[in-house]
């Protein structure tokens, strides 16, 4: 008589809740565990008040995809910074892996767009500071917006301006 081996359950996508900002120390957890994740990020100004710069955030706040067993996804809970598996019918919700590439093909595709003339912007920072403009002029480090409801041209810094309807 032989022993067979259990058969290996098939491994889907799904997703986990994480807490509030916690993703990233999610991520890195579950990597140095040997767990198969993804974490679209996204890359938008962030503005303080002394500067502006460049931080990647979750394109899905407080979620991450997990590459799983059914049966083991439960598990997840007990980690640090997981605060639930996502259910859909009573069950683990199935993330399909088209799914999975399709967000990694819309994030591929948004990180490639840059501004061109015409395109509605947000000024960051300074005195015009979320107000929105159309582009008219793009130079290497300046950019000229047509400001319609002051009836203005103004010149401003390329880095102090964001895609009005960016994702946040």
């Amino acid at each position: 008589m032989t022993l067979e081996k259990p058969p290996k359950t098939k491994q889907e996508w799904f997703a986990l809740y994480t807490r509030p900002r916690a993703e990233k120390r999610v991520k890195a957890m579950l990597i140095e565990r040997g767990i198969e994740c993804y974490l679209p990020l996204h890359r938008t100004p962030r503005v303080w008040s002394d500067r502006i710069k460049l931080v990647d955030m979750p394109l899905f706040s407080s979620y991450i995809f997990v590459k799983s067993c059914e049966q083991d996804v439960q598990q997840f809970v007990y980690l640090q910074g997981i605060v639930r598996v996502v259910f859909n019918g009573g069950k683990p919700a199935v993330i399909k892996q088209r799914e999975i590439n399709a967000i990694a093909e819309f994030l591929v595709q948004a990180a490639g767009r840059k501004l061109c003339t015409g395109d509605e912007v947000e000024i960051l920072s300074g005195s015009m500071k979320k107000i929105y403009g159309k582009v008219l002029k793009i130079k290497k480090k300046f950019i000229y917006l047509s400001l319609e409801h002051l009836a203005a041209t103004v010149c401003v810094d390329i880095g102090n301006v964001a895609h009005k309807n960016r994702i946040r």
